[in-house]
C-alpha cells in the first residue's frame, strides 16, 4: 500500500501521555499508520499496551498529546466537535467487544439508528437499508427481535450491521470476537471478510485473537507505545 493511493486514515508521529502525579506516563509515541481503501488492518499487543487508546485517538474520541490524524482527507485537530461528529456519522463505523445495542429496540431499529441521525433520508429508505444489512449478516429473520432474544453471536452480528449501515469508509473494531465462542467467532471472521469485499470498507481491528489478526491484510504489534509491522 503506497501513499500514492488516497488514504482512508493516516496518522503521523502520534503520541499520547497522561500525568500521574509527578510522573508522566507515555502510552503512545511516534505512531505512524496509513490505511488505504478496502484494507483490513489488525492491531495486537499485550493488555495495557495502549490498543484501545490508539483506537479512540484515531476515531477522534480522544485528543492526542501531539501528532496528526487525517480521516478521509480531513485533519481531526482542525475540525470543530460538530464537524467531527458529522464526519464519524458519514465515514466511520464502530464495533465493540460488548455490542452496546439498545435493549428496548429491535434488531432492525438498532441497525437503523445511525441513519436516523441523518437529514433528508426517508423512513422507507432507512428501513430498506437496515433490512439489507441484516440480510447481509444472515439475520433478516430476526429483525423484529430485541437484543435479549438474540444469542451473543447474533447480537454481535447486529452490531456489525449497524456499523456498516451508513456504508462507512472505515470501521473500527475493538475486540469484536472477545466474548464469542470459537465457532461463532469464526463465523464473524468470515462475515468481516465478505462484507469488506462487498462494501469496499476498510477495517482497523484491535484484537487478542491471532486467528482473526492473521486474516487481515496487515498485522501491527503495539510495543512500548510504538506500532511495529508484524512479519
Amino acid at each position: 500500500m503506497t501513499e500514492s493511493i488516497k488514504a482512508v486514515l493516516e496518522c503521523k508521529a502520534l503520541a499520547k501521555s497522561f500525568e500521574e502525579g509527578p510522573e508522566k506516563l507515555e502510552v503512545l509515541k511516534d505512531v505512524n499508520l496509513f490505511v488505504g481503501p478496502s484494507e483490513r488492518v489488525a492491531v495486537v499487543g499485550s493488555s495495557g499496551s495502549g490498543k484501545t487508546t490508539l483506537l479512540q485517538l484515531l476515531a477522534g474520541l480522544d485528543h492526542p498529546s501531539s501528532g496528526e490524524i487525517r480521516v478521509c482527507g480531513h485533519e481531526l485537530a482542525a475540525m470543530k466537535d460538530a464537524h467531527q461528529n458529522e464526519l464519524r456519522n458519514r465515514h466511520l463505523g464502530f464495533v465493540y467487544q460488548f455490542h452496546h445495542l439498545l435493549p428496548e429496540f429491535t434488531a432492525l431499529e438498532n441497525v437503523s439508528m445511525p441513519l436516523l441521525l441523518r437529514k433528508n433520508t426517508s423512513i422507507k429508505q432507512i428501513k430498506d437499508k437496515a433490512e439489507e444489512l441484516l440480510d447481509a449478516v444472515g439475520l433478516i429473520a430476526r429483525a423484529r427481535h430485541k437484543p435479549a432474544e438474540l444469542s451473543g453471536g447474533e447480537r454481535q452480528r447486529v452490531a456489525i450491521a449497524r456499523a456498516l449501515v451508513t456504508e462507512p469508509d472505515l470501521v473500527f473494531m475493538d475486540e469484536p470476537t472477545g466474548n464469542l465462542d470459537p465457532n461463532t467467532a469464526e463465523k464473524v471472521h468470515g462475515l468481516m471478510q465478505s462484507l469488506s469485499q462487498e462494501f469496499t470498507t476498510s477495517f482497523i481491528v484491535v484484537t487478542h485473537d491471532m486467528r482473526l489478526a492473521r486474516q487481515m491484510d496487515r498485522v501491527f504489534r503495539l510495543e512500548s507505545g510504538t506500532l511495529i509491522l508484524d512479519p
